[in-house]
């Protein structure tokens, strides 16, 4: 079997890199039913990265079309008001704040909405020593192989190069697969609660 291609993303990857995050969107599984507007998961989760950061967005590519990527951000504080400028704007006129609907009762649309105008924030003591974090989703053709840990390791390299001294990220409490696989690469669980883990890696 051919390997699939690793390299850059390019600006007309965003389609691609749309459809995989909202097929990847259930905790790993395809997530389609969940959302009436099918952007809604790539305008968080991968429109950014691929606007805001995209020497660091790596994606693998096969006879099928891209299949996987890997997307980081070296400095979260940086990028963070990256997004309040540039990214969030466009975004908050087109989906309204939900925040006057009680939590329990909004829709998966309206729980993605209240994220565009209310950004989570990340604590200071984790950015302090894993300031960059990232994100990353195959499909299932692309699963196994070794393909994730290409991905990975080579944003590592890249964050390691632009002198970053630590990543984290954020994994579903559903997806206890993907929970393995980052411990098998050497990530330590900074904290977990109902909705899942943070996990860092020190590079």
């Amino acid at each position: 079997m051919t390997q699939p291609d690793l390299r850059l993303a390019r600006p007309d990857d965003r389609d691609a890199l749309y459809r995989i995050c909202l097929l990847t969107a259930d905790s790993g599984e395809d997530g389609t039913a969940m959302y009436g507007d099918p952007e809604l998961v790539g305008h968080i989760y991968a429109g950014p990265y691929l606007a805001g950061q995209p020497e660091l967005t790596f994606v693998l590519e096969d006879a099928g079309g891209v299949s996987g990527y890997v997307l980081g951000v070296q400095d979260t504080r940086a990028f963070r008001a990256w997004e309040e400028r540039a990214w969030w704007p466009a975004l908050r006129e087109q989906y309204p704040d939900p925040a006057d609907i009680p939590a329990a009762r909004r829709s998966p649309d309206e729980r993605l909405a209240f994220l565009i105008h209310h950004p989570p924030q990340m604590s200071p003591e984790v950015l302090d020593a894993y300031p960059s974090h990232l994100h990353i989703d195959l499909l299932p053709r692309a699963q196994g192989g070794g393909h994730g840990r290409r991905l990975l390791e080579t944003l590592f390299a890249a964050l390691k190069a632009g002198g970053s001294p630590g990543v984290h990220l954020g994994v579903g409490a559903k997806n206890v697969r993907a929970q393995g696989f980052y411990r098998h690469l050497g990530f330590t669980e900074l904290r977990r609660d109902a909705g899942g883990a943070l996990l860092g890696l020190r590079l």
